[in-house]
């Protein structure tokens, strides 16, 4: 179970200066209020346009930053206060994949198995396991190096699972992946929700309204760094009065947009 509450990151940003004038500094604020509580056993969708604060978010989640304000707990693991703890109970897949070339699918997984601190046994069995779930049998033993977008997202996803965690963070694993790849993820990801599967608590970040329609079972809305609607895709339908997800998502993200277009309609 993932819960945050009330999260909030600025960054310093240099705008300007030249040959012969001074940068200015302002402040930027990426994430601003952001409230979600992803469950065990369900797909919690993180759905924003490009620039929400999505990434900033889910860096924040992992440790790898600190916010300025607000709670983030994994498993009722404080974040802030037990990092090493939290990320224990967490496999993450970042926008960066950060493959090492010269090894093996294989060796990739091991190595991170390892470092989680499985014994070589252990992490071996574990690599086998993850590459029947995952269809990695044809490119275990090959370099990463010349990995296809695909190949390079199944690799990374096996070395994220590798010490079994109950909570899956995902940010935008589907950018670059061809249509048999995604369904291929969208399977795996519906396992792991599944009982069968472990009832992982799965969020899964995405500006691709499609993905998010068809693969989550509920929806966080973000917008200019906050959460402005959560729900399940027929929930934030009935709210918009819309029948299309894209429709709902526009009205509920752009609200201003939406007003403005009815007005022009009206007029």
């Amino acid at each position: 179970m993932i819960r945050i509450h009330g999260l909030h990151k600025a960054f310093e940003a240099r705008t300007g200066g030249g040959l012969f004038k001074r940068a200015s500094k302002r402040t930027v604020t990426a994430v601003d209020q952001l409230d979600l509580d992803a469950p065990d056993g369900v797909i919690t969708g993180l759905l924003g346009p490009n620039g929400a604060g999505k990434t900033t978010s889910l860096r924040m989640l992992a440790g790898l930053f600190k916010p300025d304000r607000g709670s983030i707990q994994v498993d009722d693991i404080d974040v802030l206060a037990q990092p090493r703890a939290a990320l224990a109970r967490m496999g993450v897949l970042g926008d960066a994949h950060g493959l090492y070339p010269r090894l093996t699918a294989r060796e990739n997984i091991v190595y991170y198995a390892r470092l989680q601190g499985m014994p070589k046994d252990q992490a071996q069995a574990r690599a086998e396991a993850l590459s029947e779930l995952l269809d990695l049998r044809s490119i275990l033993e090959r370099r990463a190096d010349g990995f296809s977008q695909g190949e390079r997202m199944k690799t990374a996803l096996a070395r994220a699972l590798v010490h079994d965690p109950a909570n899956i963070v995902l940010d935008e694993p589907t950018n670059g992946l061809d249509v048999v790849a995604t369904r291929a993820l969208r399977e795996v990801l519906r396992h792991l929700r599944s009982p069968q599967g472990g009832a992982k608590c799965i969020v899964f970040s995405s500006h691709i309204m499609q993905e998010v329609e068809q693969l989550c079972d509920q929806v966080v809305v973000m917008s200019q760094g906050r959460s402005v609607a959560t729900g399940t895709v027929p929930d934030l339908l009935a709210r918009t009065g819309t029948d299309r997800f894209e429709d709902a998502f526009v009205a509920l993200a752009f609200p201003e947009a939406t007003l403005t277009a009815g007005q022009e309609v009206s007029a």
